[in-house]
């Protein structure tokens, strides 16, 4: 585990918990479940696979500052800047770099910030697995969550039937699925050959340079000139010019769909990416109505509903399945089933001006 490190993915805005995430508060820095931000979990959950000092994390600047003040056990050494958000193949790209400086012989995980799990023995025991197995192997791993219902907000991984010899519970991709229609998903459900998709990889740092060098060339001709730079006193200039210059790709579409040698640990920890509010109401304890309250006040003759506010009382008649959220001048009301649709009235705020509430 000597030249195994953990790099957290912490740069997303969050826009489907507004109007609890704001662009200078987004959810990874939020205590959505429990009494801990989402990124302080997920700094906990990585500490049982190595000390601190082998976990980075990747964000703005703004961000880096935010997450320094909830957690003293961090410095400055954790962080890796990113300019700007460019999606997550040019942020592992730079991530792999900083970590071939330090080990080139290093072993990365990578890990958004905003996952929840709470099986923590059993995550720790199959990463090493799979951190085991990427030192033998110079093949991508990613984690497949096995399927407990026909979900329409992850995407999926088929696999080949058979496991890897000598690799237990990991097996050979044979597609990737985009987010399925309710359908799809039951027939992926069914098959027994789908899991979801997991966005968490473990390979070594090498191997992902060389496959972005071949999948996505002009970002890895961009990163070579970074490359160069780093550690010295022209690495802010040239990152902040070649930065500029790189178009947004998702790690999974400019490489992993690309790639031939892709394997899938079968996971058999619970998980979540916790990707909306209905997200959070299934997760939460609920009284014997269904609701979660997470605030003053009262709902009488009513069913099903997820309310937050730390500034009102919220009373509610009759109201069934509904997302109540109240946050800083803002108070959102939508159907459950409509949560994954929030970014829509963010991406409306913002054209009509309305930065105040962003």
């Amino acid at each position: 585990m000597e030249h195994y490190y953990s790099v957290i993915l912490a740069g997303g805005v969050g826009k489907r918990f507004w109007p609890l995430s704001r662009k200078k508060y987004p959810k990874q820095l939020l205590d959505i479940v429990g009494n801990k931000s989402m990124v302080n979990l997920t700094i906990d959950r990585l500490r049982t696979l190595s000390d601190i000092d082998h976990i980075l994390i990747m964000t703005n600047q703004e961000q880096a500052n935010l997450i320094l003040a909830q957690n003293d056990d961090l410095t400055l050494e954790n962080f890796i800047i990113e300019p700007s958000g460019k999606n997550t193949a040019p942020a592992i790209g730079l991530a792999a770099l900083y970590l071939l400086k330090r080990d080139p012989e290093a072993i990365m995980g990578l890990f958004p910030a905003d996952h929840l799990i709470t099986n923590i023995v059993n995550f720790t025991m199959t990463v090493k697995a799979v951190i085991a197995a990427a030192g033998r192997d110079k093949a991508l791993f990613t984690f497949g969550i096995e399927p407990s219902y026909p979900a329409t907000g992850y995407g999926y991984i088929q696999v080949e039937k058979n496991e890897l010899p000598g690799e237990p519970n990991i097996y050979r991709s044979k597609t990737f699925a985009e987010k399925p229609n309710l359908e799809t998903a039951t027939r992926f459900l069914k098959s027994g050959e789908f899991l979801w998709n997991s966005g968490m990889f473990v390979w070594k740092a090498q191997v992902i340079v060389d496959k972005i060098t071949k999948y996505l060339p002009e970002l890895g001709a961009c990163l070579k000139n970074i490359d160069k730079v780093i550690g010295t006193n022209k690495y802010e200039r040239v990152i902040s010019k070649k930065w500029k210059t790189i178009q947004p790709i998702s790690i999974d579409y400019g490489v992993l769909e690309q790639s031939s040698r892709i394997n899938v640990m079968r996971a058999q920890f619970d998980w979540s990416d916790v990707g909306s509010w209905n997200t959070i109401y299934k997760i939460e304890e609920k009284d014997k109505n269904k609701n979660v309250i997470q605030s003053k006040g009262m709902l009488l003759r009513s069913h099903g509903n997820y309310v937050y506010s730390k500034n009102l009382k919220i009373f509610g008649l009759g109201i069934n399945d509904l997302i109540i959220v109240e946050n800083d001048g803002a108070l959102l009301i939508l159907p459950r089933s409509e949560s994954e649709n929030i970014k829509e009235i963010v991406d409306s705020l913002s054209f009509i001006g309305e930065q105040e509430l962003l």
